[in-house]
């Protein structure tokens, strides 16, 4: 049945946009804001019981080191994609992107969408922007690289979605050039991994979660557009509810 659910929840992120794939509206301020969400919807009251809830604040004192942990193994492809502003943030799906594969497992790209602030906090701080990369494994089960964003110079990889930002609710453009989500990445691929959640309703759970610890850059002009359409979409942090975070080097 979790995995029916997980599945469930990947078909709606990677085709349905996402804000046409819940029957009832929920945002981030207001009465629909995420203190509300569980009581938007009976589906969604994982959102206010779960107890491995995302985003998380990274404390880096208190992450463990294991010498069984190992990198992740991108093998992300160029190939075509489209752009969505889907009412909650831009989205670009990939029907053909690559994989990655985590302890032996792959799970394939299905799309990438943005949260300003970055939902994650490291030791309390959160960066401008982040990127959350969801996959999937033949078992319907998530698993999402999140990139965070600081301010700085133009990131050439976001610049063929970020100059022309579908403006409306539901609108949707393809891509005039091959996406290869290899793009967005740091060089150095260390990162932080965790269980979590969806930070979306149903907020889901049982996603596997890597934070890449070292952020890229994006200009403030980048930024400055993405904030146009949506100047906060990020869910607050989740209490850790004792679960463990594993500090993973990127070899």
């Amino acid at each position: 049945m979790k995995s029916k659910l997980l599945l469930a929840a990947a078909c709606a992120l990677s085709v349905v946009p996402l804000a046409f794939a819940e029957g009832h509206h929920w945002s981030y301020q207001g009465h629909s804001s995420a203190a509300h969400w569980a009581e938007l919807d009976e589906s969604f009251k994982t959102c206010k019981l779960g107890k491995h809830q995302s985003p998380i604040d990274v404390d880096t004192r208190a992450v463990e080191r294991s010498a069984d942990a190992k990198p992740i193994g991108f093998a992300y492809a160029a190939g075509p994609g489209e752009v969505v502003n889907n009412g909650h943030t831009i989205q670009v799906n990939l029907p053909a992107a690559g994989s990655v594969t985590l302890d032996g497992v792959e799970y394939k790209l299905l799309q990438f969408h943005f949260h300003t602030p970055s939902e994650e906090k490291i030791d309390g701080k959160s960066y401008p922007l982040v990127a959350h990369l969801v996959h999937k494994n033949a078992e319907g089960q998530l698993a999402v690289v999140a990139v965070l964003f600081k301010a700085g110079k133009e990131n050439a990889a976001l610049k063929p979605v970020f100059d022309h930002l579908p403006a409306k609710e539901g609108e949707t453009r393809k891509l005039d050039v091959a996406v290869d989500a290899a793009d967005l990445l740091p060089a150095n691929r260390a990162y932080y991994a965790f269980t979590g959640s969806l930070t979306t309703p149903p907020c889901s759970e049982e996603v596997r979660w890597q934070v890449l610890k070292t952020p890229v850059e994006l200009s403030r002009s980048q930024l400055a557009a993405f904030r146009k359409l949506y100047r906060m979409n990020a869910r607050p942090v989740q209490p850790l509810n004792g679960r463990k975070v594993l500090a993973v080097n990127s070899n």
